[in-house]
C-alpha cells in the first residue's frame, strides 16, 4: 500500500497570505515537523512509499525531505496552480490514484493518534472513510453523513436529506483500487471544468455515484487528532493534543 498526501496548499486560513511562512507540514510539534511524524508512523505500518502533491515553497519540503534522510521513501508531484482549488491536486495524482495499489489518501496538515491509521488499515479490501462522531458543528468541518451505515453526504454544509450518524471527517481515506480509478476520473472531469472546487466534492460526487455502499466508515471517537487550519489550532495542539497523541 502507498499513501498520498496533499500537501499544495498556501494555509490562508493559518497565516493570512503571508508567504513568508512555511507549509504547514513543515510546523513542528514536539520536536518534529508533520512531515516527520507522517513518515515515521507510514513506515510503522508498512506503507512502501509517500507521494505527496506540493505547491506552495515545494522546495522547503523537498529540501526537508533530504535532511531527514527520506528522499527514498517520498515522490513528488507538482500542482504549480496551488491557489486554486485542492481538485486540481487531486487530478495531478490521477496516474497514482489508477496504478492498481490499495491507497491511503491524507491531508498533511493533521496531528493525530497512530492508532487512527491503524484503525483504518485494520480493515481489509475496503475503502474506508474515518469520522469523528464527538465534534463541534459549524462551517468548518467537513460532515460525513451516514444511513444504515453508508455515505449519504460528504460536505461542509450537507445537503438537507435523511441521515442517522454525523460526524467530522478526519482528513483521510483508504482507497481500494477501483474507487481510486473511479475517484481519479472524477477529479478530472471536475477540474476541467471548476477549477476552485474543494477535492472533496469529487469525492463526494464518486460516492454519490454508487460507490458509497461499497464503503466502510469508522468512528474514531475518543482518539486524538486535529487539523491545523487556524492560529488557534496550533495552540491546541500544542497545549492539548500533542500529549495524547
Amino acid at each position: 500500500m502507498i499513501s498520498l498526501m496533499f500537501a499544495a496548499g498556501q494555509g490562508r486560513r493559518l497565516f493570512g497570505g503571508d508567504d513568508s511562512q512555511p507549509p504547514k507540514c513543515l510546523l513542528r510539534f514536539g520536536g518534529e515537523t508533520l512531515l516527520q511524524r507522517h513518515i515515521r508512523i507510514l513506515k510503522k505500518f508498512g506503507l512502501s512509499e509517500l507521494v505527496m502533491v506540493v505547491g506552495y515553497r515545494a522546495h522547503d519540503i523537498r529540501a526537508h525531505v533530504l535532511d531527514i534522510g527520506a528522499k527514498n521513501f517520498v515522490r513528488f508531484i507538482d500542482n504549480p496552480r496551488f491557489k486554486q482549488g485542492s481538485v486540481l491536486s487531486l487530478s495531478k495524482a490521477s496516474e497514482v490514484l489508477r496504478s492498481g495499489n490499495p491507497i491511503l489518501c491524507m491531508d498533511a496538515d493533521v496531528l493525530y493518534d497512530p492508532l487512527i491509521i491503524d484503525r483504518i488499515l485494520a480493515i481489509g479490501n475496503r475503502t474506508v472513510f474515518p469520522y469523528d462522531s464527538e465534534f463541534d458543528q459549524g462551517d468548518e468541518p467537513v460532515k460525513l453523513c451516514l444511513n444504515r451505515s453508508k455515505p449519504v453526504e460528504f460536505r461542509k454544509e450537507p445537503d438537507d436529506i435523511p441521515y442517522e450518524v454525523v460526524g467530522e471527517w478526519v482528513g483521510f481515506m483508504r482507497l481500494e483500487p477501483d474507487f481510486a480509478k473511479a475517484l481519479a476520473e472524477q477529479s478530472i472531469r471536475d477540474s476541467a471544468t471548476v477549477m476552485d472546487m474543494p477535492y472533496e466534492d469529487s469525492v463526494r460526487a464518486v460516492l454519490r455515484n454508487g460507490w458509497a455502499r461499497k464503503t466502510t466508515a469508522i468512528d474514531i471517537n475518543g482518539l486524538a487528532w486535529i487539523e491545523i487550519d487556524f492560529p488557534e489550532d496550533v495552540e491546541l495542539a500544542r497545549t492539548d493534543i500533542l500529549e495524547k497523541v
